[in-house]
């Protein structure tokens, strides 16, 4: 059995920042992005938490395959030693390639771990680039939320103003709204508003004001509400057997392909069954896109 090749140098090693050659530059914009000033105060704060992947093509000469932010930000701040781990190939496709940013409620989570560990609360607020207020409420964002809904949305990008307005709501209905932010890939503020907006008034724990100018009645929002928890189990149902669909779609036009391409099949097919053929080419032609959906999955 073959064994797996080691990607990087189990060491870390200081390198003049000098040596290391770039792969793109860090325009003026990039510096000006929330993420940039939040990893220039996290290193400002605690240092350089995760080292730079460099590939060494040879003496004194070190290609940066990961951490092109990081070095900036060292090289900013007049470091001239950059820490970093080594590469076996110069292939820029690294780990970091496959990391998302921390989904909200993760980072509401992390929050609470740091500061149970002893961390300042003013320290962890400057590494992340937040004031105190911002950060207590990154604490409480989930204060009132019942655990079903946060479980659905753990790994959304659900703001934390979204999770205020779920908030307006008894835990059954968190729970349905939930499901219609996860069911449309939507999680802002405005969509969860809109889903309180429709919500039955004994599922609303902020007591709500029906107005005739404005809003619509009781008896209309019961018929959205309605409308809508019909909406999301479609979306459910279509999201379940989707992929089998389509796989089915894909093998079934492609054998009816092939068997068109038989010159007597379709000779035969169009002197004693024309109408059949001209089904049969029509949904070659119309499952093309289908296809080729199938197979980038």
């Amino acid at each position: 059995m073959a064994t797996v090749k080691q990607a990087f140098g189990e060491l870390v090693v200081f390198l003049p920042i000098g040596a290391v050659t770039l792969q793109r530059e860090i325009s003026t914009h990039c510096r000006s992005l929330p993420t940039y000033k939040r990893i220039a105060c996290s290193i400002g704060q605690i240092g350089l938490v995760e080292p730079v992947a460099v590939y060494p093509r040879g003496p004194n000469d070190y290609l940066l395959l990961d951490g092109h932010v990081r070095l900036d930000v060292l090289k900013q701040n007049g470091a001239t030693q950059v820490p970093a781990i080594l590469s076996t190939d110069d292939e820029a496709y690294t780990y970091n390639k496959r990391v998302n940013c921390v989904p909200p409620i993760t980072e509401h989570y992390m929050i609470l771990k740091a500061l149970s560990n002893g961390v300042d609360e003013k320290l962890l607020a400057a590494a992340l680039n937040v004031d105190i207020s911002t950060l207590q409420k990154k604490q409480k964002m989930l204060d009132g939320i019942c655990p079903e809904a946060i479980e659905i949305l753990r790994d959304t990008d659900t703001t934390s103003t979204a999770f205020a307005v779920l908030k307006k709501m008894k835990a059954v209905r968190q729970v349905a709204a939930a499901e219609h932010m996860r069911a449309s890939g939507i999680y802002t503020a405005r969509f969860a508003t809109a889903l309180l907006e429709v919500t039955r008034p004994e599922l609303r724990l902020d007591a709500p004001r029906y107005r005739k100018t404005k809003g619509a009645s009781p008896a209309a929002q019961a018929v959205l509400e309605e409308e809508s928890d019909l909406l999301v189990r479609d979306l459910k149902a279509m999201q379940e057997s989707y992929g089998t669909d389509v796989l089915t779609l894909s093998v079934s036009s492609g054998y009816i392909r092939r068997l068109l391409s038989n010159a007597a099949v379709e000779q035969f097919l169009e002197k004693h069954h024309p109408d059949i053929l001209g089904e049969l080419r029509t949904f070659v032609l119309d499952s093309k896109p289908a296809r080729s959906i199938a197979l980038a999955i």
